[in-house]
């Protein structure tokens, strides 16, 4: 089984105008959206991000199930009052229910948390025990940065400010994907930030105690754990100039997944991070649905990529493409 842990839901029109509607007034009326079936069907079967459609995509290139969430770049963290970003929310997250009612083989259910800017991450607890007790949901994203890059920013994910997420989730029993939203920053845009929030965010829980206050959080770093495998001699060199835990052996007290579009990223992540702590995961269909112009292949079709490493064992892939993904989620497929 091929089991895709980073996915986004195929959203009907509907969604996004409603979404501009709550900008627009600023929450002067805020209503439920209502989305029919039907809708939700179209929008899942319409061609999209220059491919076929979602579904058709999935069996183009063999994946079994999907965990979808929302889009994170639509999440609009940063926007005020904050009723308008939970409202937003809500409809993402009921929106992901739905399709999981209707595809009940196909897709499983994660959670965006109504995270804003300046709002303690408290705020957001309610939302996330919604979700996992009444829509059946197996994790959340967590969003490093709520302030998509205005400032000021809140302290890293080693902080005690995140504590009150952390209890939930180990309360539960359910990961979250670190996984930025949008970003307002002129210096840079949202695919820049994912990589740039996912290496602080690994740098700030590996200085921290978290997972000694927490050992069985379980927290999952998108897009392959940012910058940090490509660069982690330099982290292994300052660790040890202070003669504490080897930061190779922290590093492995985080999951990653493989949404990465070379074989070279995925080689040294597999080789740091150990096969034991990666799942399969590509955003299919999403940013990297795109051909290589050299190969004309889809450069987000990762699982031959990843078949073809020849040192991995066919234990190792097993984990890679579901296993691990069942015992994170604790997925009953």
């Amino acid at each position: 089984m091929i089991i895709d842990i980073h996915a986004h839901f195929t959203a009907p029109d509907k969604l996004f105008a409603y979404k501009s509607n709550l900008l627009a007034g600023r929450g002067e009326s805020v209503n439920k959206l209502k989305l029919s079936d039907e809708a939700i069907i179209k929008a899942l079967n319409e061609p999209v991000h220059g491919g076929t459609s979602h579904l058709q995509q999935l069996d183009e290139v063999g994946t079994d199930v999907q965990i979808i969430s929302p889009r994170p770049y639509q999440l609009m963290h940063s926007e005020k009052p904050e009723k308008i970003v939970r409202a937003f929310t809500e409809a993402c997250n009921n929106l992901t229910a739905r399709q999981v009612e209707l595809f009940p083989t196909k897709f499983v259910g994660m959670a965006s948390l109504p995270q804003n800017m300046g709002v303690s991450p408290k705020n957001s607890v309610e939302e996330l025990e919604r979700c996992v007790k009444e829509l059946g949901f197996v994790g959340c994203l967590l969003n490093p940065d709520p302030t998509e890059g205005l400032g000021p920013v809140p302290p890293g994910l080693g902080d005690e400010y995140w504590y009150p997420l952390y209890e939930k989730l180990v309360e539960l029993d359910v990961p979250a994907m670190v996984h930025a939203a949008g970003c307002r920053c002129g210096r840079h845009d949202y695919t820049l930030n994912f990589i740039i929030e996912e290496s602080i965010g690994i740098i700030s829980l590996m200085k921290s105690k978290v997972f000694q206050d927490f050992p069985t959080l379980k927290l999952i770093i998108c897009h392959g754990g940012g910058a940090i495998p490509y660069q982690i001699g330099r982290f292994v060199a300052a660790r040890s100039k202070r003669n504490t835990t080897p930061f190779v052996d922290s590093f492995r007290q985080l999951y990653f997944d493989t949404a990465l579009y070379t074989q070279d990223a995925l080689e040294m992540l597999f080789r740091w991070a150990g096969p034991d702590r990666c799942m399969f995961g590509t955003e299919r269909p999403g940013a990297g649905t795109a051909k290589d112009p050299k190969t004309g292949k889809w450069l987000d079709d990762t699982r031959p990529l990843i078949e073809g490493i020849s040192w991995l064992s066919e234990t190792d892939k097993k984990k890679i493409f579901s296993e691990n993904a069942r015992k994170v989620f604790n997925l009953k497929l």
